[in-house]
């Protein structure tokens, strides 16, 4: 089959872009063909034809209107694939007969580099990385395109998959090869895509690197703008200057331990609601959303950073009306970050501008207040609020407030603003007055009282008279242009010249609004480090807003910072629980720990509020590092530089680990890079295995926190012989949360106690759920039996020295490092007879009787 022009020139184009479906566009459509129909048609649920359908070979063919194509775009893309978007690049109208429309590719999207986003991601950071490895590092690039900020860094393996992993990035644009586990690591975990840009074609530019020294980093860089700017086809001016940035810096969390607080999504719904994010945005603006979230996951360990905020949230909270004043301000303020991404893409349409002009407009009133409450807190803030009246002007002037979306349609710019277009304008209206003036005189002048003047964007103006007054047109006068069903119409030669003049200023007009208009744009873009400068400054103003306002309804306190190492909060609340609950019904509890007491071993049943109390400790901490007040009547605390956990039940089925050995990893974890300004959670650790794998385990893992670490740490357990470690271990203090039985029914009173728990209700809990009676009588009776032969640790620990100068010969010697079954001299002659026994000559009936009679001597 003979291949059209068209289709050669589609065929040409796809050949440089192989791996990404290809939107081409064709008149008001755009066509995929070949493969990629196939594919995108399966996808995108759409009807698959073909091209040529009565050829031998016919090519199937898909498409999708280009008014609408915006929807299906972001469904690949969210997909995890890549669209080439190819249009036409030249006027048809100056295309000469029988030779194609010239077609490029205008802009590829991919899923770290998509800029259109939805409204309900407006708070949401889409971020596109970039790594490059040497000498065992890894340079790290991020940006979000659609703001323009770029951040860099140098990290080690193992902290490249937590870093992506709390950027959610969805693209990894790779300079080089990077080690094949992490590779599969992160996909895994985060289901990137690989991009790849090659060394030796990265393009230069020195105006993004100016900040950074060391060259890896500036080649990170450079390649992730060679990537962007390969693929978006356009000069991105709104791309700000690179910032090197130390995760030592920032309070360290890891994924999991994040993942394990829902700090910013829920782990039962993967979302927003129930996190603290849900709780602390009282953000009006989307930039201020994507801020909070940012601060969120890297709280500060600068006492002066967070101090700063401290005092900025405090002097919101102590002036309510005039934040009542800027709450309404910010209300009317869009989205600054990604109007000016969308400015310098060339994208922003009038709508864009009169929302960018709403925006500035509020600035004088938020600068207005700030200034009348700051006592000095508000300095930084300040020096970078600049209202642009400049700009404010420049829009006013020009754009018209009710505008349609298209920029090439006419009706954008305001009479006035330009000599030349006012005069196409007068044309226009003088034309259409003196058509209507025409339609009233041919009336009167034939009798025709039904004869109307109209146009067609074929056949142009017309005069049309219905068949019934045929006998009354002046044939010498009328022309006939067009025979209907049920009428003619017709044309005069005057008609004919007012035509020629109408269409052609209604042509130029729209062609020299759209010129206007992109000459508007560009001094608007002229601005792009004005505005971002702004938008940092009201984002930043908006999350100190919204924690003065989550502050002051629930009535948090402000945080004092020790340096001592102590800590203390005076009933303490989880501010997320009691959000869903209410206060009255939370029950608040105190926690102490300082130098002397660094570890609290907390027991109590299941359902009681263990894993509560020890969140509620992180997320209060995360709180105020981040410069909010905190949940407490009273709240001292060092500053921390990391935060582990190891809460609740999961697994990793997809690597093949097993709950168990999650929790051995999470644990090593903080074991490794754990300090002693750190904070450790561990919640039943140690519950995957045997009892006295677990056991054994927990102890050991209780002991090296306390005698190598030091850290601040609360360890829950179910193994309440660990209660007995408070004997031997000097910083380590029991805690248990309350439950009370009255008639065999067990009340949670979801209070901390000091002491160690006396049991674990866990047959109460059982019943509660709602198990078969007598499945849990059965279990009651066996745990009276096991209760009976209860253990204790303390003669195995080994974490204390004075334990060694207490023990007896006999102790000694039998201490193998496993829990001592065995308590006196009897039952030691029963285990000198076990270790005579020769069981590999004995038959089974011979070990059998063996074994009855020693459970019968023990039992004496």
């Amino acid at each position: 089959m003979a291949i059209t022009p068209m289709m050669q020139q589609y065929l040409d184009i796809k050949a440089k872009y192989q791996d990404v479906f290809l939107f081409y566009r064709i008149g008001d459509f755009y066509e995929l063909f070949y493969d990629d129909a196939i594919k995108v048609a399966s996808l995108l649920e759409l009807t698959l034809t073909s091209r040529n359908k009565n050829s031998d070979d016919p090519i199937p063919m898909c498409g999708v209107p280009h008014h609408s194509a915006r929807g299906y775009i972001d469904t690949l893309i969210d997909l995890g694939y890549k669209v080439a978007i190819c249009e036409q690049v030249e006027d048809a109208r100056f295309v000469k007969p029988n030779q194609m429309v010239k077609r490029e590719v205008t802009q590829l999207i991919t899923p770290g580099t998509n800029i259109e986003l939805g409204a309900e991601e407006a708070k949401n950071n889409n971020y596109l990385v970039a790594l490059y490895l040497k000498n065992q590092k890894y340079y790290l690039c991020y940006t979000d395109l659609s703001i323009g900020e770029i951040k860099v860094t140098t990290l080690n393996k193992d902290m490249v998959l937590n870093e992506c992993s709390s950027l959610q990035t969805k693209e990894i644009v790779c300079l080089n090869e990077l080690e094949e586990d992490l590779k599969e690591n992160l996909k895994i975990r985060l289901n990137v895509i690989y991009s790849n840009q090659k060394l030796d074609e990265i393009e230069i530019n020195e105006n993004l690197t100016k900040q950074i020294i060391d060259e890896n980093e500036r080649l990170v860089v450079n390649g992730m703008y060679t990537y962007l700017a390969n693929t978006q086809k356009r000069y991105l001016s709104h791309l700000q200057e690179a910032v090197h940035y130390e995760v030592a810096n920032y309070l360290k969390m890891d994924y999991d331990s994040k993942y394990n607080l829902e700090l910013v999504s829920s782990i039962r719904t993967g979302k927003k609601h129930g996190t603290l994010l849900w709780l602390l945005d009282e953000t009006k603006t989307a930039m201020g959303g994507r801020l909070l979230k940012q601060w969120i996951e890297r709280p500060l360990i600068s006492k002066e950073q967070i101090i700063e905020r401290q005092k900025q949230v405090s002097s919101l909270i102590d002036a309510f009306f005039e934040r009542e004043q800027i709450q309404e301000n910010l209300k009317q303020v869009y989205d600054l970050e990604r109007l000016v991404g969308k400015v310098s893409f060339g994208t922003a349409n009038a709508r864009d501008l009169i929302q960018l002009k709403t925006s500035l407009m509020q600035i004088p009133s938020i600068l207005y207040v700030l200034e009348n409450i700051d006592n000095g807190e508000w300095t930084n803030v300040l020096k970078n609020i600049d209202p642009l009246s400049d700009l404010v002007d420049l829009i006013e002037n020009a754009i018209l407030e009710d505008v349609s979306v298209s920029i090439k349609d006419g009706n954008v710019i305001k009479p006035g603003f330009n000599e030349e277009l006012d005069k196409y304008l007068d044309a226009m209206h003088n034309g259409k007055k003196w058509l209507a003036n025409l339609e009233a005189k041919e009336r009167k002048l034939t009798g025709i009282s039904k004869l109307k003047i109209g146009y067609h964007k074929v056949h142009g103006y017309y005069l049309e008279v219905t068949k019934s007054f045929m006998d009354k047109v002046p044939i010498d006068r009328y022309e006939r242009k067009q025979t209907l069903a049920n009428s003619e119409r017709f044309t005069t030669k005057e008609l004919k010249e007012m035509e020629s003049t109408i269409l052609e200023a209604e042509e130029k007009s729209k062609d020299l609004e759209y010129q206007i208009f992109t000459e508007v744009r560009d001094k608007i873009k002229e601005n792009t480090k004005r505005l971002q400068k702004l938008a940092k400054s009201i984002a930043t103003v908006d999350v100190l807003q919204s924690f003065a306002t989550v502050s002051e309804e629930y009535q948090y306190v402000c945080p004092k910072f020790s340096d001592e190492g102590i800590l203390n909060l005076k009933n303490g609340r989880h501010p997320v629980v009691e959000k869903v609950i209410g206060n009255q019904k939370y029950v608040a509890n105190d926690i102490y720990m300082d130098d002397e007491c660094n570890l609290l071993l907390i027991t109590g049943p299941n359902m009681s509020g263990k894993s509560t109390y020890m969140r509620q400790l992180a997320l209060i901490v995360i709180m105020a590092q981040i410069g909010c007040f905190v949940p407490s009547d009273v709240a001292k605390m060092p500053i921390f530089d990391q935060i582990f956990t190891r809460i609740g039940a999961s697994d990793n089925l997809i690597s093949g680990q097993s709950t168990f050995m999650v929790e051995m990893m999470e644990a090593n974890n903080a074991l490794t890079h754990a300090t002693k300004n750190s904070l450790i959670l561990f919640d039943e650790l140690g519950r995957g295995t045997s009892t006295y794998d677990g056991m054994a385990l927990a102890q050991s893992i209780i002991e090296y926190i306390h005698d190598k670490i030091g850290a601040k740490t609360l360890f829950s357990t179910h193994y309440h012989e660990l209660t007995d470690l408070d004997k031997i271990l000097n910083h380590l203090k029991n805690i248990h949360v309350e439950a009370v039985e009255e008639n065999g029914e067990i009340i949670f009173m979801h209070k901390i106690k000091e002491g160690p728990a006396d049991k674990s209700y866990g047959v109460h809990v059982a019943k509660i759920a709602g198990l078969p009676n007598n499945l849990l009588k059965r279990a009651d009776d066996l745990l009276n039996s096991f209760e009976r032969q209860s253990i204790s640790i303390v003669e195995n620990s080994t974490s204390k020295d004075e334990k060694e100068e207490n023990k007896t010969s006999e102790e000694i010697e039998t201490n193998t490092g496993q829990l001592s079954l065995f308590n006196d001299t009897y039952d030691m002659e029963v285990i000198d007879n076990i270790k005579e026994l020769n069981l590999m000559e004995m038959t089974p009936m011979e070990a059998f009787n063996t074994l009855y009679n020693i459970q019968k001597k023990l039992k004496e």
